[in-house]
């Protein structure tokens, strides 16, 4: 009997094991995928990516007027490479989707393609670009 809990237990640790994906890194990025103007009281989205391979995303934003501020955190799912993740923020009524590997975060559609638009550019780039790669870099 002993033998057989010693197999059980050694089968679920080996399927536990496999089922867990390595994540790109551990702890909290921040982003900046849809370019804010200073004084707009853009939100500043960030991530955290959990030792158990949850990711949740929020946003810290502040009120220019009147200095209040407005934070949300959700938990989008497990982390899984080229996985696109829902984000649903109720506050605002938010929705978006993206993907995320190491060092940068993609603004997608539903399907994983990634998104141009004229909201992803920098004040500079839209001078010369109509729309711009939805994609940010992460900042620690």
């Amino acid at each position: 009997m002993k033998k057989f809990f010693s197999v059980m237990i050694l089968c679920i640790s080996i399927l536990t094991w496999a089922q867990q994906t390595e994540v790109p890194f551990i702890g909290y990025r921040a982003f900046d995928i849809l370019k804010g103007y200073s004084g707009t009281g853009s939100p500043h989205y960030y991530l955290d990516v959990k030792n158990n391979g949850d990711v949740h995303f929020g946003y810290v934003q502040v009120n220019q007027a009147s200095g209040e501020e407005t934070t949300e955190e959700i938990n989008a799912g497990k982390y899984a490479p080229n996985k696109v993740m829902k984000v649903v923020f109720k506050k605002y009524e938010e929705t978006f989707f993206v993907k995320f590997d190491k060092d940068k975060i993609y603004l997608t559609d539903e399907k994983g393609n990634v998104k141009n638009l004229d909201g992803c550019c920098s004040s500079s780039e839209s001078i010369s670009k109509e729309t711009c790669t939805c994609e940010s870099e992460f900042f620690k």
